[in-house]
């Protein structure tokens, strides 16, 4: 069930949210219960067989958990093991379902063998929910969270409006708003401030997403056809991705937030416009922001962290960046991916260090700053190549294109309402070819359009500051990203009728989208 569904929107929703508030006037545990069933029914609307998967993980879990807590803080080694084997029983059932195809058909490519395995459906969210449980698993290890009813962590893990692509929430942060007195009451303030956020959301997925999404996939259906893409059609089809990435995962993080601020509680931030980052290191505090703290707190420090030797640290980076590419998909795409953030995260650390006068970082420097985010835009363009492609040979086609290796052309439409500024671009060596001019001009103006709102305009938090929107809020250095214009960083959402009429209007168009509306994009991780 998609949060951008009619049956979400109109059915699930207000009967969860309607049932939860009354249920509640019986008791706390009555209205946990159901928000349990209603949960556990929205992940097993794609598929009731997986919903053994996810109610075996968290019993096992569970167990666990309770063995790690009488051992929290004791020395010896009992703890160690039992955290041990709960980490390998979370990483074993994502290395079967994820990646074991992956796995044979590397040993077949590589060995020349024709080993088989049946195809292994992947599980909705395995990667988020498994990972949370990682890290309860590790919380309870420390001492730092305790939980005796499974009835409670059975919601912190299945909450609906986290449960299929996130944010990683940590049971400290999340249960003890469910426990507070006034939790089980619906307020008119959290109704209102957790609508406007998920209609903000709403429409940036379908009609800001979905809408450039229709330009991105041409360009790489024809890479993948071996077609020599030209310059502006292989970074018309690249940026298009960018942007279609942007939209739809900053509006599934707001329609997570919001969705969750309706019920009265507030989840951390996961998205905060990150290709206004003028480092890549400050690009990665923004993008997938509880993904990002989950490899630092138990991938990068528990590989050593920045201690040790600075060759140390930029290989435990490497490593860690590696094995979140490999995180987000079962392809060697996606290992390049992160093994080019990685680099780009080590050249980052090491500009730094050796010509701190000139870091992107610096206050004041506005020249700085702009040749910083542009390096950084670029450099995470090229990532999203990568991201996207079905394989190897198709990210080096739209590569290529992209550096220019198969010319400049336009559209012999386009070239003719050029009129005489046409033949001076003629003698530089562009030439034009027939067909296809709406579809450049299209997608061209969409770029051009949403670029602009990715990185000038206020984001939904931003947008929602004075309402307390969300956990964790990301407090950023103004010589970290590109700045707004005066006029829309004052923009602040109020309770009044102009803002009921905008957010109004929103809602509407995006629900008259819905009918071409598509999965959203990490729902595949």
């Amino acid at each position: 069930m998609l949060f951008s569904s009619y049956e979400f929107l109109f059915a699930f929703l207000p009967l969860t949210l309607t049932g939860y508030f009354l249920v509640a006037r019986w008791g706390r545990e009555p209205a946990i219960a159901w928000l349990v069933m209603s949960s556990l029914f929205f992940y097993g609307w794609w598929n009731p067989v997986y919903l053994l998967l996810i109610v075996g993980s968290m019993i096992v879990n569970f167990g666990l958990g309770q063995v790690l807590n009488r051992r929290a803080g004791r020395q010896g080694h009992s703890g160690r093991i039992w955290l041990v084997a709960g980490i390998t029983f979370n990483l074993g059932l994502i290395a079967y379902f994820k990646y074991a195809n992956f796995a044979v058909n590397t040993v077949n490519d590589l060995a020349g063998t024709s080993l088989y395995l049946e195809h292994i459906v992947l599980p909705l969210a395995i990667s988020f929910f498994t990972f949370q449980q990682i890290a309860y698993l590790v919380d309870a290890r420390k001492g730092i969270t305790r939980e005796y009813s499974f009835l409670h962590y059975a919601l912190f893990v299945t909450f609906f409006p986290q449960l299929i692509a996130g944010p990683i929430v940590h049971h400290k942060d999340m249960l003890p708003q469910f426990m507070r007195a006034d939790a089980m009451k619906p307020f008119a303030s959290n109704m209102a401030i957790g609508l406007t956020i998920f209609a903000i959301g709403l429409f940036k997925k379908t009609v800001l997403a979905d809408g450039v999404a229709q330009y991105a996939t041409p360009a790489f259906d024809a890479a993948a056809r071996g077609d020599a893409l030209s310059l502006f059609t292989a970074w018309g089809g690249a940026l298009a991705y960018t942007l279609q990435l942007y939209f739809d995962f900053s509006g599934y993080s707001d329609m997570a937030i919001g969705g969750a601020r309706i019920f009265g509680i507030k989840l951390p931030l996961n998205f905060h416009s990150p290709y206004r980052a003028t480092s890549i290191v400050e690009f990665w505090r923004r993008w997938h922001m509880t993904l990002s703290q989950f490899l630092r707190d138990y991938l990068y420090i528990a590989l050593g962290g920045n201690r040790g030797s600075s060759l140390h640290r930029y290989r435990n980076l490497l490593l860690t960046m590696l094995l979140g590419g490999l995180w987000h998909g079962a392809g060697w795409t996606f290992v390049i991916w992160g093994g080019l953030h990685g680099i780009y995260l080590t050249v980052n650390h090491l500009w730094r260090r050796v010509a701190p006068g000139f870091s992107s970082h610096d206050q004041g420097n506005g020249l700085t700053r702009s040749f910083g985010w542009l390096v950084t835009f670029i450099a995470v363009v090229i990532g999203w190549v990568f991201f996207r492609a079905a394989d190897f040979a198709t990210a080096v086609s739209m590569l290529a294109g992209m550096a220019g290796m198969h010319g400049v052309a336009l559209p012999n439409g386009v070239a003719v309402r050029l009129g005489d500024y046409w033949g001076p671009l003629e003698a530089m060596g562009m030439s034009t070819y027939l067909g296809g001019g709406a579809d450049f001009v299209q997608t061209w103006l969409w770029i051009v359009l949403l670029l602009p709102v990715a990185l000038f305009f206020p984001n939904t938090q931003q947008i929602m500051r004075t309402t307390d929107p969300a956990l964790n809020a990301h407090v950023c250095r103004p010589s970290d990203e590109l700045p707004m214009p005066g006029a829309l960083s004052n923009l602040t959402w109020k309770p009044d009728w102009r803002w009921a009429i905008a957010i109004g209007v929103m809602s509407t168009a995006a629900v008259l989208a819905m009918t071409r509306v598509s999965e959203f994009l990490y729902f595949q991780f």
